[in-house]
């Protein structure tokens, strides 16, 4: 994997390889800068001139986004985003927090919300045109954070990103001829995209995976059914002959007739086949929400930005024979098939956040936890429920990642990992690797590799194509 360079100001060059940046880091000529992602610094000055233009392509996710950045038809970089967990969950619990404080302590106040059936608002909302939902806005920030930090050590002079994951006109209309579009080489890839993310990619009605699957009309066209996307999904080769131009009723009453398993998962299927065939794809559409936003925020940078469909993405990615994966997705924003591999790592991004300004800890029901135990109360009498205020205790704080090195006693050892502190002094630290956690180490054994920024690192090998 490619090293990122910096200059004497700090500011981006050409990266280099791994052989290169060990020689400067052991005759002097570099520092590391930073340890995730690895960047060295030069000590000499040097020109911010770059000899190559560097692109960053990116595959927005619900869950994870891809992004890589190649150098022609180089790859240098592979990476994966991975959205922080929970902002709905938590932004409920301190609703419901919130709502039972009021009701508990301002009981007179007017409410800000309509609290009775038919009763509106009691406040105008002041929300601007284009508003986002936190939990969709998150992944917006994310990106664009994750992109600006790369910025920073990366000459990036280029972006493309894939705009919109499937054409509507195309699934809503599918009888339309004669456009030029619907008749050239994307033909197809639009449904058959959706139907794999709306059904799992995995039989509809039998759940089998990992096996060549088939678009069925759940009306049969030989009845009525028409070509329209909410009267398809996804069936093996055997459901599909069994069915025919069976109505799912008529399936339905001579699949409960046989006795085996295979029967009995189709039976149980086939209603839950009916109440989705017209339900939305919600990843997909809170997906579709953010990918103009995120369109627009990119544009603002002023540099080039190609975007290009989903499906345009997944007919390269086949044609260049990679697997399912999101930085491979990423890679396929464009129009180059091959590439050459110059790393067979994946970085992992986790966003994790810095924690919340939640300062008195409470129970399940959103009271203030209470100790029975006398030394859980200071002198003053005070309950000891609430978190401490300060940050720092010796200079580490929580999220930090530190190497401890304990030469004797009952932690004897060597430990890498992030910490939790305490502020008795002595520290958890977890390990990244194994996930198994050290208590009660010393602060005076810690010190500290790298700041708590936000985000988890992690790395992984590539996938490679199972016919390459």
């Amino acid at each position: 994997m490619f090293v990122c360079v910096l200059n004497k100001n700090k500011e981006p060059l050409d990266m280099c390889h791994p052989a290169k940046a060990r020689k400067l880091l052991k005759r002097g000529k570099a520092v590391v800068h930073k340890r995730y992602p690895f960047v060295i610094r030069l000590k000499e000055k040097k020109e911010t001139v770059s000899n190559h233009s560097y692109e960053a392509k990116i595959d927005p996710g619900s869950k994870i986004t891809g992004l890589t950045i190649t150098k022609g038809n180089n790859v240098v970089v592979l990476s994966e985003l991975h959205h922080k967990k929970g902002i709905s969950e938590e932004l409920q619990s301190r609703n419901s927090l919130r709502r039972g404080r009021r009701g508990r302590k301002t009981r007179y106040r007017r409410c800000k919300f309509p609290n009775q059936k038919g009763q509106t608002s009691s406040f105008t909302t002041n929300r601007p045109r284009g508003w986002l939902a936190p939990s969709l806005g998150s992944r917006i920030s994310q990106t664009e954070n994750l992109l600006r930090k790369l910025m920073r050590f990366i000459p990036i002079d280029s972006l493309a990103l894939e705009l919109v994951k499937f054409d509507t006109q195309k699934l809503e209309n599918p009888e339309i001829k004669g456009v030029e579009y619907q008749q050239g080489e994307l033909n197809g890839y639009e449904v058959r995209e959706y139907l794999l993310e709306k059904w799992g990619r995995k039989c509809a009605y039998c759940h089998e995976e990992d096996v060549p699957l088939e678009v069925e009309h759940i009306e049969p066209r030989s009845k009525g059914g028409s070509d329209r996307v909410s009267n398809l999904t996804l069936a093996c080769r055997p459901c599909n002959e069994e069915k025919g131009s069976l109505f799912l009723s008529e399936w339905l009453e001579a699949s409960k007739k046989k006795k085996s398993k295979r029967y009995k998962t189709i039976s149980s299927e086939i209603p839950k086949v009916l109440r989705k065939r017209k339900q939305p794809l919600k990843d997909a559409s809170a997906v579709n929400a953010t990918r103009w936003a995120l369109y627009n925020k990119l544009k603002n940078r002023e540099l080039p930005l190609y975007s290009q469909s989903g499906a345009k993405t997944k007919m390269q990615r086949i044609k260049s024979d990679l697997p399912k994966e999101h930085y491979y997705d990423a890679l396929c924003v464009g129009d180059s098939l091959h590439w050459n591999f110059f790393t067979d790592q994946v970085l992992e991004f986790h966003a994790t956040g810095r924690g919340n300004r939640q300062m008195a800890r409470v129970d399940k029901y959103g009271f203030p936890k209470q100790h029975t135990h006398t030394e859980k109360y200071d002198k003053k009498g005070k309950r000891k429920g609430h978190r401490e205020r300060k940050k720092l205790c010796n200079n580490v704080q929580t999220g930090d990642i530190v190497y401890a090195l304990v030469p004797t006693g009952k932690k004897q050892g060597t430990y890498f990992g992030r910490v939790s502190i305490r502020h008795n002094g002595f520290f958890n630290i977890k390990n990244h690797l194994t996930g198994e956690t050290i208590q009660g180490v010393s602060w005076k054994h810690c010190q500290v590799v790298h700041r708590n920024d936000g985000w988890d690192y992690k790395r992984k090998s590539r996938a490679v194509s199972s016919h390459g």
